[in-house]
């Protein structure tokens, strides 16, 4: 089976300079875990998951530096100081340069390989121009699996 027979054509993505707020309620609005980052035509230039907002917006620890009995102590940053902060960011800030992304005529085994590597969730599809047609997911892939093996069970 080819990718892009199970890929999701119907894109939700966003542009680089849109702000890590329009990214959440992108996110929220949409029950997803990450988009695709593309340019006025479409084309790839990274991607951004909830976990690349969670952990830009993380609040810093309490550090404590000794150096040569001089003590440095960084206090803790506020977690509604952090977010006021970063909300109106651009996600090409906390983006994923490094995608990896899969062809949609390549067989389903390519993303599997994909997700089982490098422990991802989606992966864009991208056709010969770099320009993303399609995204696949985990959940998608498992719901492949899943109605193989019941479509198998069931013809025994």
């Amino acid at each position: 089976m080819k990718i892009e027979e199970f890929m999701i054509r119907d894109v939700i993505s966003v542009s680089k300079e849109t702000t890590i707020k329009q990214l959440l309620e992108k996110l929220v609005q949409n029950k997803i875990t990450g988009v695709p980052v593309v340019d006025g035509e479409g084309k790839l230039l990274g991607m951004v998951t909830d976990g690349d907002v969670i952990r830009h917006i993380q609040p810093k620890g309490r550090t404590v530096y000794d150096i040569f009995s001089l003590i440095l102590v960084s206090e803790q940053t506020d977690l509604t100081e952090r977010l006021s902060y970063s909300l109106n960011r651009p996600v090409k800030e906390i983006m994923q340069k490094n995608v990896f992304t899969v062809n949609p005529k390549s067989p389903i085994d390519e993303a599997m390989n994909v997700f089982s590597k490098h422990h991802i969730k989606k992966i864009p599809v991208v056709n010969p121009a770099n320009r993303v047609i399609g995204v696949i997911s985990r959940g998608d892939l498992i719901r492949y699996i899943t109605t193989q093996l019941i479509d198998q069970a069931v013809e025994k």
